[in-house]
């Protein structure tokens, strides 16, 4: 099982790195510059570099995520400027430090027309991934529900990745809290998840799961992470869902509350042991 957590840069990619497995993570996901500008952030070569050799040797997985002003579905010219610049940015730092791709909410629109928002994310997808040369994924995560309702189906994830002009540069990111909060995941049993998945061509292409709990019950539409077992969702669902066979070699990385007496390494600790006994 390769769980693990989201750690900081504050010190720079290779400290993050090993600061991820200093916790006993496998996995860890982090911000690649910071997580409330859109800003483009020069790459520390060296530090990005030693930070994907130190993965390699330690066989740890990684994922950037975007900082949150990032949106799928711009509003002017001038943000959807910004965020292709942004995005490429991010996809860069990743593909420096080694990791699998970097994680980006399904965009949200404003119009009525929920048509029209999927016309905007496909052409900034395309807008970016036309310029985007290198191997890291970009990899959309579903809502929780809250705003316009969209991007809480496996069926939207896998059109918009279909009906780009790159679906080949296009992967997922599944989060456990927004599955449950729009009503995907009942939290109590993978095999309808599952079924679809396989179903519909979204398994082969998950390339991480965000393990977090729920503050708010099912299919609340309201987006609030929780440390496992402090939440709506059943432990036993979550022990289904790690115990999955067709998601053993699939990362599990944890968005949960963090304290000084509750640390990453107690949580991967107590997971860990769920799952083994």
């Amino acid at each position: 099982m390769k769980l693990g957590c989201h750690v900081s840069i504050k010190e720079g990619f290779l400290a993050a790195a090993k600061r991820a497995l200093s916790f006993g993570a496998k996995s860890f996901q982090y911000f690649p510059k910071n997580p409330r500008s859109l800003s483009v952030k020069n790459i520390n070569d060296s530090d990005a570099l030693a930070c994907a050799h130190f993965c390699k040797q330690h066989n740890l997985v990684s994922f950037a995520h975007t900082p949150y002003p990032t949106k799928l579905c711009p509003t002017t010219n001038t943000s959807r400027e910004l965020i292709q610049s942004s995005l490429l940015n991010d996809l860069e730092i990743a593909e420096h430090c080694g990791s699998v791709g970097v994680i980006v909410h399904f965009g949200q629109s404003k119009e009525r027309d929920r048509l029209a928002g999927y016309k905007q994310m496909i052409n900034l997808l395309n807008e970016v991934l036309e310029q985007w040369k290198g191997e890291a994924l970009l990899l959309i995560e579903n809502n929780a529900g809250q705003g316009s309702r969209m991007g809480i189906t496996l069926e939207e994830m896998v059109q918009i990745r279909t009906l780009t002009s790159y679906p080949e540069k296009i992967g997922f990111c599944l989060d456990t809290c927004h599955a449950f909060a729009s009503g995907l995941w009942n939290g109590q049993t993978k095999e309808p998840l599952i079924t679809d998945a396989k179903k519909l061509n979204y398994l082969e292409n998950l390339k991480v799961i965000h393990l977090n709990d729920s503050v708010y019950p099912f299919r609340s539409y309201r987006d609030r992470h929780a440390c496992l077992g402090d939440g709506k969702i059943e432990l036993n669902g979550f022990i289904d869902l790690l115990s999955c066979s067709e998601l053993q070699n699939t990362p599990f990385v944890l968005e949960t509350p963090y304290t000084s007496t509750y640390t990453y390494k107690d949580q991967i600790e107590y997971i860990t042991g769920l799952v083994e006994n």
